[in-house]
């Protein structure tokens, strides 16, 4: 089993300069969040974006979800059904992915929405990516990410988040912090959504972390 994905070349038509994955929120698709993708103006980079790997119980047909919350969501989450096999599924379909696009872990951005940011949590702190993002998300009680050396982190929340309480990303960030990644922490007078002034930020996180993985693109054209 894979991940079906929507793919977006490089605007300019030349051989992507890093690749974005960008993952949804629970209930939401592919489509949703590719829908965000031209207002963060990198032309020059490939995006990728999954379908969770599970129906959505309340949105047919095309919701889709990375696992089940049970009944009703609690903050911090400490597990969810199919949470294991999604991350496992996640993390082989990352591997695979310089094979299919020539681009390395290395410029390769993981990034999410709600449930989305907390598997880019979850996935991308075990892989040598060259940064994470976490929109409106949280992070899983139960991760225990198998690195010691820990790809950036970007976070942004809603301090009239109503769906994941503002808690439970100042708790993943502290958490993070303890670990000792490096995390870039915003939060913003919004609810539980996305605004450009966020995405400008996660732009600007975007090209830094690519700069800085520059020396290390091997692409395979």
């Amino acid at each position: 089993m894979s991940l079906q994905a929507i793919s977006i070349p490089p605007a300019t038509g030349q051989a992507p300069e890093g690749l974005i994955v960008v993952l949804h929120g629970w209930g939401a698709n592919a489509q949703d969040v590719a829908s965000l993708l031209p207002l963060l103006s990198l032309s020059s980079c490939q995006f990728l974006c999954p379908d969770g790997p599970l129906p959505h119980p309340y949105n047919p047909p095309s919701g889709r979800m990375w696992y089940s919350f049970g009944q009703t969501p609690t903050f911090p989450v400490a597990d969810g059904t199919g949470l294991a096999a999604s991350r496992q599924l996640l993390t082989d379909w990352l591997q695979s992915l310089e094979g299919q696009t020539g681009v390395p872990l290395s410029r390769t951005v993981l990034a999410g929405f709600s449930q989305g940011g907390a598997m880019t949590l979850d996935v991308g702190l075990s892989l040598p990516l060259a940064g994470l993002v976490s929109l409106s998300g949280y992070w899983h009680q139960s991760s225990q990410p198998k690195s010691d050396a820990f790809p950036p982190v970007f976070m942004a929340h809603g301090l009239q988040d109503n769906v994941v309480p503002l808690s439970a990303a100042r708790d993943a960030r502290d958490r993070l912090l303890a670990l000792g990644v490096s995390v870039q922490y915003q939060e913003f007078q919004m609810g539980h959504d996305v605004r450009p002034e966020v995405l400008q930020l996660m732009r600007t996180f975007v090209l830094q972390v690519l700069s800085q993985n520059r020396a290390k693109t091997s692409y395979k054209v």
